[in-house]
């Protein structure tokens, strides 16, 4: 199946900028989140088209190649684009030894040194983390295990079974490319005996087959920032994958993932949250509590209080990672109505019920309101 337009799955314009990609994105990751909906097999599937859209559309580079070639930009298999890191330097790669033969310069990531081997930058890594409403707003602290290469320790990094040796390859002889004329033109291609290592090696080291390397795992401490929001990530330089012929390593990601609040929810900086109340509390006024982050706080709701209603209480949201300003929280009013009432209560509600009847639209302002509108609709 074609996959979609990112701008189109996002529901956002080409010229969006990053604050409206990135609130486009937190709106649906909201909607569509497994938590939400846990049963949905097609809100889960628009859950990850819209992570693999904005994980596209919020980085400049996989951005720029998205909208020069499309799809074929940011996929790695395509050979264009920025698609990630770690599948060499995409189109600018591809074509770089062109380039480089008629302009005298190379492109891409890779680059050459005096003709020797061809040095790539490593794969950045990306790491899922999931965290509370709670975490997210007061910063947050933690170990995660990561992949990690050390040097083997059977070869001691050569790559060469112990007893014999790493010679330079016979077929580049030590340059890591090979020139390939094709009519007028003379171009460079990474050797197809060395792979650009300009290295051969006769005996491979038998246990780590001559990468000279072992992958395992290490442990990381992360500081997660007090304010964080939904998607945004960390960035931890030179923890990624490590680079290729003496490149530099790649980087690691940690993207950020804040679970459902079984009391909140987050609007940017802003929280709401549904407060239940009696009918009798909403029509003579009384104090509640409220629940925030940071504990109970006393509110006094007003005398005539009706359903729906939304009070502000400033400063009580998420103090922002970016603005440093504390949000608001915003309490919507449920104006819960009495069940299981026994007969004498039933009796008591009758009996405030025709005196507030009595009392025509002094009491029931809304009622009448909308009793008029039903008079008048008839009569026309």
């Amino acid at each position: 199946m074609a996959k979609r337009d990112y701008y189109e799955v996002l529901g956002v314009g080409k010229n969006a900028s990053d604050d409206e990609i990135k609130k486009a994105y937190r709106k649906l990751a909201m909607k569509y989140h497994p938590d939400r909906n846990p049963d949905s097999k097609e809100a889960e599937e628009k859950f990850k088209e819209a992570k693999e859209a904005y994980e596209m559309l919020s980085e400049p580079e996989k951005k720029a190649a998205y909208d020069q070639y499309g799809h074929a930009g940011v996929d790695p298999n395509a050979g264009f684009g920025a698609g990630g890191a770690g599948f060499g330097g995409g189109f600018a790669e591809a074509f770089g030894d062109i380039f480089g033969d008629i302009f005298g310069q190379a492109q891409g990531q890779g680059g050459r040194r005096g003709g020797g081997p061809q040095m790539y930058r490593g794969a950045d890594l990306r790491y899922s983390m999931e965290i509370t409403l709670e975490q997210a707003a007061n910063g947050y602290d933690t170990q995660i295990r990561v992949p990690h290469w050390d040097e083997c320790d059977h070869c001691h990094g050569k790559g060469a079974e112990p007893g014999s040796s790493v010679e330079t390859c016979p077929t580049c002889h030590g340059a890591g490319q090979v020139r390939v004329s094709q009519g007028f033109f003379t171009m460079q291609q990474t050797c197809p005996k060395c792979h650009g290592s300009g290295k051969y090696i006769p005996k491979p080291c038998t246990k780590c087959h001559g990468q000279g390397k072992l992958k395992s795992q290490k442990t990381l401490e992360v500081k997660i920032p007090a304010g964080i929001d939904e998607g945004m990530r960390i960035r931890s330089s030179g923890n990624g994958e490590p680079g290729i012929n003496g490149g530099p390593p790649g980087d690691l990601y940690v993207e950020i993932h804040i679970k459902q609040h079984p009391v909140f929810e987050r609007d940017g900086d802003d929280l709401h949250c549904q407060m239940p109340i009696s009918f009798a509390t909403a029509a003579i006024g009384g104090d509640i509590e409220v629940p925030t982050l940071g504990g109970r706080v006393a509110f006094p709701v007003p005398e005539g209080t009706q359903a729906g209603k939304t009070f502000r209480l400033r400063g009580k949201g998420i103090k922002g990672v970016r603005s440093g300003y504390a949000g608001d929280l915003y309490v919507h009013i449920n104006i819960e109505t009495p069940v299981k009432l026994t007969e004498h209560q039933k009796d008591l509600l009758k009996q405030f019920d025709k005196s507030v009847h009595e009392g025509g639209s002094r009491h029931s302002p809304q009622e009448q309101t909308w009793m008029d509108k039903v008079k008048n609709f008839f009569s026309s």
